[in-house]
């Protein structure tokens, strides 16, 4: 059965980006930061279908997982307006459904990668999602907005966050208006590792 999962990287004080996003500015500038530890893995970067890394260690065991357990991605439209200059085709090797108020006709990429555009909400985009994953898991990807309309709405099931050895300061954070009565929080697994910390979370929803 589907699990709904996000799996984030974050700042040491909570920032999931920085300041001042945009097409020409993804992620605030904060990308190398943040994902450090990720971008340190041959996995990454083989999954991107190029060369790269300096380690083919137990972080890009997470990696690898993560890939191979989602079978749909639901992101915002500031994530994808952000990315699509810049990402590889077929990144995501999934369909990925885009919260937009825009009206387009999908996007099909060479490969496996379909770019949906949702009109009318998360709860559709989700049940698209489902549909799309045969049984996988749900990715919410991003970005920090759209992982808390799903965190407020209830239907998180497990997230996994990677906790960067760096304070920025300022831009936005991953858990800003969250509903704090809306589940009990259940510590999954703590893995240290060099450049992040790895915290998997489960979900139950009160």
């Amino acid at each position: 059965m589907s699990k709904i999962i996000f799996d984030s990287g974050i700042s040491l004080d909570g920032y999931f980006a920085g300041d001042n996003r945009g097409p020409a500015n993804p992620m605030g500038g904060v990308s190398g930061q943040i994902h450090a530890w990720m971008f340190n893995q041959k996995a990454f970067w083989q999954h991107l279908g190029f060369e790269g890394g300096n380690e083919d260690g137990a972080d890009g065991k997470y990696i690898r997982e993560t890939f191979a357990r989602t079978g749909a991605y639901i992101m915002g439209k500031r994530m994808f307006e952000e990315g699509m200059t810049s990402w590889p085709n077929d990144l995501f090797k999934a369909d990925v459904y885009v919260l937009t108020h825009e009206v387009r006709d999908p996007w099909v990429q060479e490969g496996s990668t379909t770019f949906h555009f949702i009109n009318d909400g998360i709860e559709s985009a989700l049940s698209k999602a489902k549909l799309s994953a045969n049984g996988k898991d749900i990715r919410i990807q991003g970005g920090a907005n759209t992982i808390q309309q799903f965190l407020n709405a209830g239907l998180i099931d497990e997230f996994f966050i990677h906790i960067a050895p760096v304070f920025l300061g300022s831009g936005i954070r991953l858990f800003d208006g969250i509903d704090k009565d809306k589940y009990e929080l259940k510590i999954a697994e703590v893995i240290p590792s060099a450049l992040t910390t790895h915290l998997r979370y489960e979900l139950i929803r009160k």
